[in-house]
C-alpha cells in the first residue's frame, strides 16, 4: 500500500466520461477503486459525486446496475477518511447508516463497502434479519463501527435493546425507497430516521427506482434542498442489453431452456420464474438433464441462499433459477444472459431482472419466453421501456 501512487492507475482523459481521479478522492480509496478496475464513472456516479462529495443532499432515481451503490459508498468513505475520529468510538455508534429493504441487498452493500474500504481502516458492519442475532451483537460490541448497513426490522431490534445508537450519524442513505414502501417498511424507517440527527445536521442520500407521489413525500420529509438526479430505466434496458422475445407454448418452455443451455453453453445465466414452486420444479428438471444449477427463492434458508450466491459469483455454479428475490440489488459480475422463463407481471420487475446483465455499460443478453399464459404482460413492458417488442421463433 505504501508504495502505491495514483499515477499507477493510469486512466486516459475522455471528454465524455468522468474519471474517479477527477474527484480528489483519498489515495487509499482510489487504490481500492483501481483494484476493482473501475476507471470511469457511470452516469449516476458522475452526476451524484460532485454534489454528494460537497455534502449536499441527493435524491436519485435509478435502477440497480447503474452504479449508485458505489456513488454513496465513495461519498461516505471519503468523509470518514478526511474527518477521522479524534477519540475512541463508543460501541454501536455508527457515523454513517445505509438502510436497505432486503437481506441480500444489505449484504451486497456490505461486501462492496469492504472492497472499497480495504485500505482505509474503517469499520464496516451489517445487521440483517434471518441471521444469528448474537453473532451480530458480538461483532458490534467487539469492533469499531463507522459504517452500518442494515435492514429496518433487525436495526430496530438492536435499537430497542439499546445496542445501537444513531445520534452520531452524519450520513444517512435510504436505498430503494419504493421497495421499502411496497414492503410496508416505511413506519419502521420513519422510526429509525427520527433517531438520527435532524436533516439539517446530517447528509441524506435518498435513492428510488421510481418517484411517485408517496416516494416524493418521503424524499421531501427526509432531505434538505436535495439535488435530484434521474437515470432513466429506458437507458438501462435498451442500450446495454440485447433483448430477445421467443414465442413458445407453456408446456415447451422447460425443454426449450434445457436445449438452449446445452447447445449454446452460455457462461453465466440467471433464470427468473414468477413463483417459488416453479423455481424448484425447473431446477429439478435441469438437474435431471445433467445441467448444473441451483435455486434462489424466499423459502430457501438464508445460509443456503448466501452460499448459492457466493458460488454463482465465483463461477462454481453456472446457472441459477430464481424468483424476484434475486432481482434487485444482487451484483454478480459477468452474468452473460438473463432468461425470463415467465414474463413478470410488473414491468418494473422486467427492467430489474434484465439489469442483472449488461451492468454499468457492459453488454448482455436477455431472453424472454412469451407463452399464452403471460403474453398479456407485454403491452405494459413495452410502455415502460419505451420500445415496441418484437417476438420471434426460438433459434434453438
Amino acid at each position: 500500500m505504501s508504495n502505491w501512487q495514483p499515477s499507477d492507475f493510469a486512466v486516459p482523459v475522455d471528454p465524455e466520461k468522468s474519471r474517479f481521479h477527477d474527484f480528489s478522492l483519498p489515495d487509499p480509496l482510489l487504490h481500492a477503486i483501481a483494484d476493482l478496475e473501475f476507471p470511469y464513472c457511470t452516469p449516476i456516479q458522475s452526476t451524484v459525486l460532485p454534489v454528494s462529495l460537497a455534502d449536499y443532499d441527493v435524491t436519485g432515481q435509478a435502477q440497480t446496475g447503474t452504479g449508485k451503490t458505489a456513488a454513496f459508498l465513495v461519498t461516505i468513505l471519503t468523509r470518514l477518511w478526511e474527518e477521522p475520529d479524534t477519540k475512541p468510538r463508543a460501541s454501536g455508534t455508527p457515523r454513517s447508516l445505509i438502510l436497505a429493504p432486503t437481506r441480500e441487498l444489505a449484504l451486497q452493500i456490505e461486501s462492496d463497502a469492504n472492497d472499497l474500504a480495504k485500505y482505509l481502516d474503517i469499520g464496516v458492519q451489517c445487521v440483517v434479519g434471518g441471521m444469528d442475532f448474537q453473532k451480530q451483537l458480538d461483532r458490534i460490541q467487539r469492533e469499531t463501527l463507522h459504517l452500518l448497513v442494515a435492514t429496518p426490522g433487525r436495526l430496530l431490534d438492536f435499537m430497542n435493546r439499546r445496542k445501537i445508537n444513531l445520534r452520531e450519524v452524519e450520513v444517512l442513505v435510504i436505498d430503494e425507497a419504493d421497495r421499502m414502501l411496497d414492503m410496508g417498511f416505511i413506519p419502521d424507517v420513519r422510526r429509525i430516521v427520527y433517531q438520527t440527527p435532524h436533516k439539517r445536521s446530517r447528509q441524506t442520500l435518498f435513492f428510488s427506482a421510481t418517484f411517485n407521489d408517496a416516494v416524493m413525500r418521503l424524499a421531501k420529509s427526509w432531505t434538505l434542498e436535495p439535488e435530484h438526479v434521474v437515470i432513466t430505466p429506458e437507458t438501462i434496458a435498451v442500450e446495454t442489453v440485447d433483448q430477445r422475445f421467443w414465442l413458445v407454448s407453456a408446456d415447451r418452455k422447460s425443454q426449450l431452456l434445457a436445449d438452449f443451455l446445452e447447445k449454446e453453453k452460455p457462461p453465466r445465466v440467471l433464470i427468473f420464474t414468477n413463483r417459488r414452486d416453479q423455481t424448484h420444479q425447473l431446477q429439478k428438471f435441469l438437474n435431471a438433464r445433467n445441467i448444473r444449477c441451483e435455486a434462489l427463492a424466499g423459502d430457501v434458508p438464508q445460509r443456503k441462499r448466501l452460499s448459492t450466491l457466493t458460488r454463482f459469483k465465483e463461477g462454481d455454479i453456472p446457472y441459477v433459477v430464481a424468483t424476484d428475490v434475486a432481482g434487485r440489488g444482487i451484483h454478480v459480475e459477468g452474468v452473460s444472459h438473463v432468461v425470463n422463463f415467465d414474463l413478470p407481471e410488473d414491468p418494473e420487475d422486467y427492467v430489474h431482472r434484465i439489469g442483472r446483465t449488461g451492468r454499468a455499460g457492459a453488454e448482455g443478453i436477455s431472453i424472454s419466453f412469451v407463452s399464452e399464459d403471460d403474453a398479456f404482460n407485454l403491452p405494459a413492458i413495452e410502455e415502460f421501456i419505451g420500445n415496441k417488442v418484437v417476438c420471434t421463433q426460438p433459434t434453438i
